[in-house]
């Protein structure tokens, strides 16, 4: 079975949706030496990048680069409807999987990940074109796909909440993984190259994610400025994800508030940083209005950082009972929650032995084998015998 994957993401984005696209292609070559994988990208990779590093090796895999650029194809497949078929780009297989919410023209059986539905539940999280946008292609990939993925159960019920003609047999819910980099760091070194070169106090509330209104940071904000006049507070807040869009907000945030000397906004930390940088950390927050699924939330947890999270979307099927969960819209219980966990080491202790616990059970492995039976649904019944799935997953 040919088995062609867009792997533009992995190429065109660092974290988030770029880091499933790298992380279940390189747990399908690890699993799978039978099948055949096609991994086409619309984009190069950029010399001296880290991505680099992470494609996936084996005899039964290849890379096909299209140079054209992500945001033409986008235009020419999704506004232009220009019937471009991706073919004629990534070659001929049995099954195309698009990894990052829309479809390409194609005659192959088509499966589609679904990573959240945040312009359906929270419009006013993006702009009102964004969300037009999403909402016409998104639609339009969702009725088109033979197999939908969705990355929580949370996501899945959304989907067919929201297109109830969709037969649920045809979502699959698969949640994400956590990569065996996501570790404590100990190394004084590291760790101390990591606080110099990002300027960071002890114990300092962590929160990872890009800079955009789902991720409900003036709400961390407000109660860090109320968290850091308590007996035990925290003194820094660091913000650690790219900007987005609608960011205006998080700076005013911080000026309202008059702590602008006690944040720290990191753009671009590097994925080998991360574990660090989790690890200097007091607590991870992550208090999005919604997730669909919450990758910071389960690398905190494998670098033994105790989280706090919100009750938005998919965060607390994520965490279990391992994360304390507060309200999103009320700062005075965040405040609360932060100081709590900074001084109360048996609090912390337990957090963080539940957290270890609750992350071991993701990885990229299971996601990797769960989406290979995806493939193998849609499969011809006289090529089904050639599957090959490592077993235990």
């Amino acid at each position: 079975m040919q088995i062609a994957i867009d792997y533009t993401p992995a190429i065109a984005q660092t974290a988030g949706i770029g880091r499933y696209a790298r992380e279940l292609v390189a747990a399908l070559a690890r699993i799978d030496s039978i099948n055949g994988y096609t991994l086409f990208s619309a984009q190069d990779v950029a010399p001296g990048s880290d991505v680099i590093h992470d494609l996936p090796m084996g005899a039964n895999v290849r890379l096909r680069i299209t140079p054209i650029g992500e945001r033409r194809l986008t235009q020419l497949w999704q506004r232009a409807h220009i019937p471009l078929r991706i073919e004629w780009l990534a070659g001929a297989a049995q099954i195309f999987h698009a990894l990052d919410f829309t479809l390409p023209p194609t005659r192959m059986r088509r499966v589609v990940t679904i990573h959240d539905l945040a312009f359906v539940t929270h419009p006013e999280c993006a702009v009102p074109s964004l969300v037009a946008y999403l909402t016409q292609a998104v639609r339009r990939a969702v009725l088109a796909a033979d197999a939908i993925i969705t990355v929580s159960e949370h996501t899945r019920t959304t989907l067919l909440r929201w297109l109830p003609g969709v037969p649920p047999e045809r979502v699959t819910a698969i949640p994400l993984g956590v990569g065996a980099r996501f570790a404590p760091v100990t190394d004084p070194a590291r760790l101390r190259a990591v606080s110099e070169r990002f300027g960071l106090a002890d114990a300092f509330i962590l929160s990872v994610g890009t800079l955009e209104p789902r991720k409900n940071y003036p709400a961390l904000i407000r109660a860090f400025a109320q968290a850091r006049r308590m007996a035990g507070g925290p003194q820094q807040l660091v913000i650690a994800g790219r900007h987005g869009w609608l960011a205006e907000d998080i700076h005013a945030s911080i000026t309202a508030h008059g702590v602008s000397a006690w944040v720290r906004i990191i753009d671009n930390v590097a994925d080998g940083d991360l574990p660090a940088l989790y690890s200097l950390a007091g607590v991870v927050a992550q208090l999005s209005h919604t997730e669909g699924f919450g990758l910071p939330t389960l690398e905190a947890m494998r670098c033994g950082v105790p989280v706090i999270i919100s009750d938005g979307g998919a965060l607390p099927e994520v965490a279990g009972d391992a994360a304390l969960v507060v309200a999103p819209a009320d700062p005075a219980a965040i405040a609360h929650a932060l100081v709590q966990v900074l001084n109360a080491p048996s609090l912390r202790e337990e957090l963080t032995r539940r957290g270890s616990a609750r992350a071991a059970q993701f990885t990229w492995e299971a996601t990797a084998a769960r989406t290979l039976r995806v493939y193998e649904s849609l499969a011809p019944l006289t090529a089904r015998r050639v599957w090959h799935i490592q077993r235990g997953h």
